[in-house]
């Protein structure tokens, strides 16, 4: 079935990509209702075609942000952005497939053939239109295939963002009703529709509380619209976290071939025998992609594994590597290589390769067995919705509402902890404690220390599934992004254990390379790394010299191209940026 489903979306992307020009001039032609849309299979195999809006494994595993740092820092960081000429994000091709579809597809067969695919179209308008509203605020809302002759469509100015999110609303509880409640990762179901919905509810609803310059009222509605569909989803009984041994499970659930039916909603598939590959372990054990690694604060935010929190310890900031991982939660030793660490099908300890991790964190999230570490190798399945996030949304929904309770809490985020064998979130002792370094981290002082608990346990487990942009966007916290990144902590120039047993692994210097064993990786201070204090230590710091500025009237929201606002002048632009029209 696996097979046979990605031959079908393999076939219709090639036959969707040959016809990409044709469609953006005339709503496929060629396949007309009159000479299509005559049998379950013509349905089906349409339906198939937009799975392309799938986000690919790239785009999931990709994430820096705040969360991973590369030794380049890019224009989003660095505020440099421009308006751009074309392009942008401002596409709306699969969005004239999806109404052509919704027009036509009716015409011939009965609604009783036709309810599924309805649905599944509905579900991927409200996905495309909750992509471009995150990215651009306002957009125009179009419910019939656009016409290159339609002048009224095409000069049609952005209609206001309440409006928009109604109607996304409107479409995805369409799709709830109209689904199939049959499992499945690999198709687009009832259950996956309810995880949009509570995903979509989540980010517009604190979106509108925490951005009140944007004028937008009900946010509680789409909040607890958010928390009622992760109820439902939770409620029916279909799915549940991964659970194996707690010193594996965290990472088995993203480095096994085939995604987990219990805990994956939708998942990206990839196949050897369909030379269907992405990049994930080539990305994490080359210098090619920016050397990613873990920030030091998202290092620091990993609890302890009895639950207590890291950097309540005197002297966390200054604890060396070994040091820092002893103890702590499981999910750290499953996301970036730690003292022991051996890869997949192998009994080699290898410590953390600077030339691979710019910070010293090393990830190792989606990396398989070392047969896979070639470019463009890697087969195994990439989650798109999981049940761990469906919960962390209804337990952060319930919190935004003033509705959390102890009881919610243990059927989330315990859930969600016991996986790795660590004890749930105590509401009441959050609250009467909070953490002062995550609270220090947050420009918006008024948070919750069960909310706070919440956002760190949303930052841990969500890590490189593409939420963290998200994530800040909605809660208004861009500031986090012009922070100094920082990495592992050595106290100055010498030789160092990293893990240990005996041998040295780096050796910090200044000058002229010192003479030595083959096996240290050998670093010159100030150029190959570069340390907050020099030759007096402290933890590594990149792109020391680059500014990193986030403008809070402007970059919330991605600017409209040129070329789009030339050709529709009716196209207000986004505030502050200056595209000269």
């Amino acid at each position: 079935m696996k097979q046979i489903n990605l031959l079908i979306i393999c076939l219709l992307g090639l036959m969707i990509g040959s016809c990409n020009k044709f469609m953006d001039r005339d709503p496929l032609a060629k396949i007309s209702p009159d000479n299509f849309f005559k049998t379950e299979k013509d349905l089906r195999l349409y339906i198939n075609s937009m799975y392309s809006m799938v986000p690919d494994a790239e785009g999931i595993y990709n994430e820096d942000m705040d969360n991973v740092v590369k030794s380049s820092t890019s224009e989003f960081l660095t505020g440099k952005r421009q308006v751009p000429v074309t392009g942008g994000g401002w596409t709306w091709t699969e969005l004239r497939k999806i109404n052509y579809f919704l027009v036509n597809c009716n015409k011939v067969l009965p609604y009783a053939t036709t309810r599924k695919y309805v649905g599944a179209a509905k579900f991927f308008r409200a996905w495309f239109y909750f992509e471009m509203v995150k990215k651009f605020g306002d957009v125009p809302w179009y419910t019939t295939p656009l016409d290159v002759n339609d002048r009224a469509l095409l000069q049609k100015a952005r209609d206001p963002r309440k409006l928009v999110m109604d109607s996304v609303m409107a479409d995805i509880d369409s799709a709830i009703v109209s689904l199939d409640g049959v499992k499945s990762n690999e198709l687009v179901t009832k259950w996956t529709a309810l995880a949009l919905k509570a995903r979509i509810g989540l980010f517009e609803g604190t979106f509108r509380k925490y951005h009140k310059e944007f004028n937008l009222p009900d946010e509680n509605k789409f909040l607890q619209a958010a928390a009622d569909a992760a109820a439902q989803l939770m409620a029916g009984g279909q799915y549940r976290i991964f659970t194996s041994s707690p010193n594996v499970a965290y990472r088995d659930l993203f480095a096994t071939k085939n995604a987990n039916p219990d805990e994956i909603i939708l998942s990206r598939k990839y196949s050897a025998g369909l030379q269907l590959y992405h990049n994930a372990n080539y990305y994490t054990i080359t210098a090619s992609y920016g050397q990613p690694g873990l920030e030091k604060s998202l290092v620091n935010s990993y609890l302890m594994k009895d639950g207590a929190r890291f950097t309540d310890q005197p002297g966390y900031d200054k604890m060396q590597f070994f040091q820092e991982c002893q103890g702590r939660d499981p999910r750290l030793a499953q996301t970036i290589r730690t003292p022991g660490y051996t890869r997949i099908g192998n009994t080699n300890k290898l410590v953390p390769d600077f030339g691979a991790a710019v910070t010293g964190y090393q990830v190792i999230k989606y990396v398989t067995d070392e047969s896979q570490d070639s470019y463009v190798k890697n087969d195994n399945d990439m989650p798109v919705f999981r049940y761990a996030e469906v919960l962390l949304n209804y337990a952060e929904a319930k919190a935004e509402l003033g509705q959390l309770t102890q009881a919610d809490l243990d059927q989330t985020i315990r859930l969600v902890r016991n996986r790795v064998g660590m004890p749930g979130l105590d509401m009441a002792a959050a609250n009467a404690n909070p953490d002062p370094y995550e609270a220090a981290r947050y420009s918006n002082k008024n948070i919750s220390g069960v909310l706070l608990e919440i956002r760190r346990e949303r930052r841990i487990e969500l890590l490189m599934e593409n939420f963290r942009w998200n994530d800040i966007c909605r809660w208004k916290e861009g500031a986090m992004l012009t922070k100094q990144f920082k990495g592992m902590y050595f106290p100055g120039t010498g030789s160092f254990d990293l893990d240990n047993d005996g041998k040295v692994d780096i050796v910090i210097y200044e000058g002229t390379k010192p003479t030595g064993p083959k096996g240290p990786a050998y670093l010159k201070l100030g150029s190959e790394i570069d340390l907050e204090n020099g030759t007096s230590g402290g933890s590594i710091v990149v792109n020391r010299n680059i500014s990193k500025t986030f403008s809070e009237t402007r970059d919330y929201l991605y600017p409209i191209p040129i070329q789009e606002r030339t050709l529709n002048r009716n196209l207000t632009q986004n505030p502050n940026w200056n595209d000269g029209l």
